[in-house]
């Protein structure tokens, strides 16, 4: 494992991609993306030119929306099409007069649907906002419909649906998946490409210690990077609260680490050059990474591939973070997918065994 720990700490390319992987990478997804509403792009048409557009105008405000900008009626094709607004609002003409005889008249919201992730949720945005200009305008003061039920909703573990609370912890899955793969991979295949794979062969060593040794080299690095991530990262720059065991988070680490470490020596034995290896490694890590249930929900998939994820390590470590680092929760709620990953690990490592074997055999050859 000596020798694993010197030829990484050789290669400056690799440490650079972990030190980015757990710091630069975690913090510009956790504060750049997101589905909430921010800074959205909003033009309005003005054809009444009345108190009420003037009123409508104003009223998105920031950070929900960027300062509107006037439209001609002409441009608002061209300016949909070049992508320079999210939203146009159209005022027709007469539309003060008709609101105040009464004639509910029709309030026009263009909406590009391209920017998904702004687009539903700023369309109900504005319409809640001009419903309450429009309202106060008619009745001189903004009043709210009684309601025959009071609801009381309480948002736990994120009070105030902050996303970088969320998309924090979901990085670090994503780079311990990445790099678990691409260390390992890379490892094996430096063997190859130096001619030192055979060398192993005069050792007394069998192929799974050889496996071992460098599956054990990776997690303890990861674990050392998840560490760092988790406690400057997360709970220091972007002030996520600690709440559930360090220690506990970073034993599932380690096991979820060499659990996918196993993969990246399967995909070794297949690649022969680090291209092969990184082209191999894309149809692993985005599926695990984007089906997980980190990116989306795993009860809003198609029931075929939640049964298919049930079997990645990718997805029950994915809840185990959650668990863990959102709710608070211990090895009592936990256990369930901790086993599991545990068990599929260990038939990852059973067929990367097989298929080192199979390699070292080849090479002796």
């Amino acid at each position: 494992m000596r020798r694993e720990f010197y030829a990484l700490g050789r290669d400056r390319v690799m440490l650079g991609l972990i030190v980015y992987a757990f710091s630069v990478l975690i913090y510009v997804n956790a504060t750049a993306t997101g589905i909430e509403l921010r800074n959205a792009a909003i033009a309005f048409v003005d054809e009444d030119a009345s108190t009420l557009s003037a009123r409508l105008f104003d009223a998105p405000q920031p950070p929900y929306f960027q300062h509107p900008q006037r439209l001609a009626l002409a441009d608002v094709d061209a300016a949909l099409d070049a992508g320079r607004f999210t939203f146009v609002v159209d005022v027709p003409p007469g539309f003060q007069s008709d609101v105040l005889a009464g004639r509910a008249p029709r309030l026009q919201i263009n909406v590009d649907a391209t920017a998904m992730s702004q687009a539903g949720i700023g369309a109900n945005y504005l319409q809640q906002i001009f419903s309450a200009e429009i309202d106060e305008f008619v009745r001189g003061r903004r009043q709210e419909a009684p309601q025959a039920v009071t609801q009381v909703v309480r948002i736990a573990f994120n009070p105030n649906l902050q996303m970088p609370w969320f998309m924090g912890p979901m990085m670090i899955v994503n780079s311990i998946t990445l790099l678990s793969i691409v260390l390992t991979g890379a490892a094996l295949i430096r063997e190859r490409e130096q001619g030192t794979l055979e060398h192993l062969l005069v050792l007394p060593l069998t192929p799974i210690e050889i496996m071992l040794a460098k599956i054990g080299a990776t997690a303890l690095v990861i674990v050392v990077a998840t560490t760092f991530a988790t406690v400057v990262m997360i709970h220091g720059v972007l002030s996520v609260p600690a709440r559930g065991s360090l220690a506990l988070f970073l034993v599932a680490a380690f096991v979820y680490s060499a659990s996918i470490a196993a993969i990246g020596i399967f995909l070794a034995t297949l690649a022969r050059s680090m291209p092969q290896l990184g082209l191999l490694s894309i149809p692993v890590v985005f599926p695990m990474a984007m089906l997980s249930g980190g990116a989306t929900p795993l009860d809003s998939m198609p029931v075929a591939v939640q049964r298919i994820m049930q079997f990645s390590p990718s997805t029950h470590f994915t809840a185990i973070v959650q668990a863990i680092l959102y709710r608070g929760a211990g090895f009592d709620v936990i256990w369930p997918q901790f086993v599991a990953m545990l068990a599929i690990g260990a038939v990852f490592l059973a067929i990367a065994v097989h298929r080192l074997r199979t390699t070292l055999a080849q090479a002796g050859s």
